[in-house]
């Protein structure tokens, strides 16, 4: 196991995530990341990155994206309806608790 996945596996386990998230959705997060990074503002790839978290969460809670097999769904992105948002406490505490985690990792063999 990489150091990568390590690390994700630890994170997800200290933030209560299932553990087999990240491998369905991984890559796509890190092509997403690139993609951000490289073509719009490097700051702006984990803000990406933790808004897709948001918006499935919000998917998780009852407002599912809209269906791919809907009439509509050729039609030109806008903005998703809101839904439930995070507590901004909330983000900080699990931010915090990564943090901790990070603080604490041990560095990678011969690193």
């Amino acid at each position: 196991m990489d150091e990568m996945q390590r690390w994700t596996a630890a994170a997800a386990a200290e933030l209560g995530v299932p553990g087999d998230l990240l491998p369905e959705v991984g890559g796509a997060l890190l092509d997403l990341v690139r993609d951000v990074a490289h073509g719009v503002s490097r700051p702006a790839a984990p803000l990406s990155a933790f808004l897709v978290g948001v918006a499935a969460g919000a998917a998780a809670a009852g407002d599912p994206a809209p269906d791919a097999d809907a009439p509509d769904a050729a039609a030109p992105a806008g903005p998703a309806p809101a839904g439930p948002a995070p507590d901004a406490a909330a983000v900080r505490a699990a931010v915090d608790r990564l943090r901790a985690l990070a603080a604490g990792w041990p560095p990678p063999p011969g690193g």
